[in-house]
């Protein structure tokens, strides 16, 4: 629904769109990018635990779930990969609920308020503690 759901909070930048930055973003970082999106908590968890062995980190924006997933927030520990957690809008300027993040403790870090700029912020802040990490 990006681009369509209330846009005067997220914009109207569309999924589709964001991906082709953040393939842009990555073609530019000389790095492979695997873009996926899904409405359910148990195929993000999912993908999570596939990433290991697979990916050197996760650049995730959880939604809603930010705020109510331990599933998430455990699948992410467990496999130890560097995670950028990323919003479109700032959580903190929001309703008191979007303010706490089960993410943000096992995460690398966050970029939030942005707009799609956040993904690509995200995107970069990782790549480059990934090739700080190699150091």
């Amino acid at each position: 629904m990006l681009g369509r759901r209330e846009p005067e909070v997220y914009g109207r930048q569309t999924l589709e769109g964001i991906n082709q930055i953040l393939e842009q973003q990555a073609a530019s970082l000389q790095v492979n990018l695997s873009a996926l999106q899904s409405n359910h908590e148990g195929a993000l968890v999912d993908s999570i635990h596939a990433a290991l062995g697979q990916h050197q980190g996760i650049l995730i924006n959880p939604g809603a779930y930010t705020h109510t997933s331990v599933a998430i927030r455990d699948a992410i520990a467990a496999v130890a990969l560097p995670t950028v957690e990323v919003h479109l809008s700032n959580i903190y300027q929001r309703e008191p609920f979007r303010h706490h993040s089960y993410i943000a403790p096992v995460a690398i870090g966050q970029v939030s308020g942005f707009g799609a700029e956040s993904y690509r912020l995200g995107l970069e802040a990782l790549v480059s503690y990934l090739r700080q990490a190699k150091n």
